[in-house]
């Protein structure tokens, strides 16, 4: 079995390149997964609404699916992700503070214990946009403005010394605003040795209608604090093949071709099984939409 999943990874349109190219993995993998992408992260299986069913009742069955198919392939497996108040469990909100505090904790450690090493986590996903209802027990605002963020990565480095911890939000790559607050957490961050690298979701809604240029100037920005870049939950839609195919050319290469850009997560591929509609580049049948045969051109040569 490692033997077929290994040969299939080696097939993957980011094989032997210096940076990945990955995707999400839903319920199940699907059966052309392995000949286009070499990273892999959990649609929805390992958020922590996902996983703690009830309290200290953990369900790691849809994460696994990612966490073992990585494995098996020899590719990086992201955990995604920790902290975000967009998905959490109902029943930490009638919680108190200290308890709440607990329970994040608890769920942290349980995943260590389950998982082990993970290549990559994002820690705190969406701070300018979904603030975890959990933000006050890990210390609300606090002396820095965002002590909540900075405590939930002490507790991620504490059980996962060696993984690769992000942050990762929306909205960054095309707002110099959110670019300024993004960098104030991660400044703050870094004094304490607690962030590796920097994850910018890059949905339609932030690329599909955003120069080329100015892509290019705030990634700059970014890179600029030293860290890595990780483009995530890269997806395109548009109202044809070509118009796709068009978005593509803009706005991938602008991406990987960045120095400070280390790999690039899309969020889904198959069309009609995405999150956001005609955001697919593949169809059910495996037709490949013009996105995707531009795509894998591309990356012959690049």
């Amino acid at each position: 079995m490692f033997v077929f999943f290994a040969l299939h990874a080696r097939s993957a349109l980011a094989t032997g390149k210096s940076k990945f190219l990955g995707n999400i993995i839903p319920y199940s993998v699907p059966s052309n997964w392995d000949q286009y992408w070499n990273q892999a992260t959990a649609e929805n299986g390992c958020k922590w609404g996902s996983v703690e069913n009830g309290r200290g009742i953990y369900n790691w069955g849809q994460c696994d699916v990612t966490a073992n198919h990585c494995k098996a392939a020899g590719i990086p497996f992201k955990y995604h992700n920790f902290v975000w108040g967009s998905q959490e469990p109902g029943y930490v909100q009638n919680l108190s503070q200290p308890d709440q505090k607990i329970a994040i904790e608890n769920y942290i450690k349980a995943a260590a214990a389950h998982y082990g090493y993970i290549e990559f986590i994002d820690v705190v996903n969406e701070p300018l946009h979904a603030v975890s209802s959990v933000a006050e027990a890990l210390g609300g605002a606090g002396s820095t403005g965002w002590d909540w963020v900075v405590t939930s990565f002490r507790l991620v480095r504490e059980s996962f010394p060696s993984s690769k911890l992000l942050i990762n939000d929306y909205g960054i790559i095309n707002d110099g605003g959110a670019i300024t607050k993004y960098i104030k957490i991660i400044d703050i961050l870094k004094n304490e040795n607690l962030i590796d690298g920097i994850g910018i979701q890059c949905h339609y809604f932030n690329v599909n209608d955003f120069p080329a240029d100015w892509m290019k100037y705030n990634l700059d920005t970014l890179a600029a604090t030293g860290l890595p870049i990780y483009p995530s939950e890269l997806d395109i839609n548009a109202g044809s093949e070509e118009n796709q195919s068009i978005i593509y050319q803009r706005v991938f290469p602008v991406l990987w071709e960045h120095y400070a850009v280390k790999g690039i997560t899309l969020w889904g591929y198959i069309t009609g099984s995405t999150w956001a509609s005609n955001t697919g580049i593949v169809e059910v049948d495996r037709h490949e939409r013009q996105a995707m045969t531009w795509l894998k051109s591309y990356l012959r040569s690049h």
